[in-house]
């Protein structure tokens, strides 16, 4: 007798995504923001000398997601246009400590998306009027998913 190779995971079972299962995801995000710091900031260079700075965001040890820092302004980019410097010195610990002050003043958006592909839903946050977060939640509304890849590179990072 051939043994029986074990089962691939497949597809989340479809299920009916209501009004409530959205709040519940964005209470639960909301309910986490007291519990989010900044991370060790991760500081990329360009050959040219341009300078791009991410903050890990991190919950109960797990990044869930990342800040782009504009550390000529000392403010976070809106999501999807990350802040490009031309060169200079930055100071990793000025850049986490601007930003640990910064989370005191986000603000979790009244709505969200679905993502089926990853089974969960995408909760924005704001800071002022620029979504600088997008924090992945359970497809029940329950949990917080963490981002492993940047969990990973804020380990190897030593953060």
């Amino acid at each position: 007798m051939s043994p029986v190779p074990p089962p691939i995971r497949g597809r989340p079972e479809r299920r009916e995504l209501t009004p409530e299962l959205a709040e519940r995801a964005i209470e639960t995000v909301r309910n986490a923001l007291p519990f989010f710091t900044a991370g060790t900031p991760i500081i990329h260079r360009a050959p040219g000398g341009e300078v791009h700075v991410d903050v890990p965001v991190m919950y109960l040890n797990f990044a869930v997601d990342r800040v782009h820092y504009d550390p000529k302004t000392g403010m976070p980019s809106p999501k999807g246009m990350p802040a490009v410097s031309s060169g200079g010195e930055v100071s990793p610990g000025r850049v986490r400590e601007r930003t640990q002050k910064l989370l005191k003043e986000i603000h979790v958006l009244d709505a969200c998306e679905f993502r089926g592909p990853e089974d969960c839903w995408v909760v924005p946050v704001a800071w002022k009027s620029f979504i600088i977060l997008h924090v992945r939640v359970s497809a029940d509304g329950r949990e917080l998913i963490p981002d492993y890849g940047l969990t990973e590179e804020v380990r190897r990072h030593g953060g």
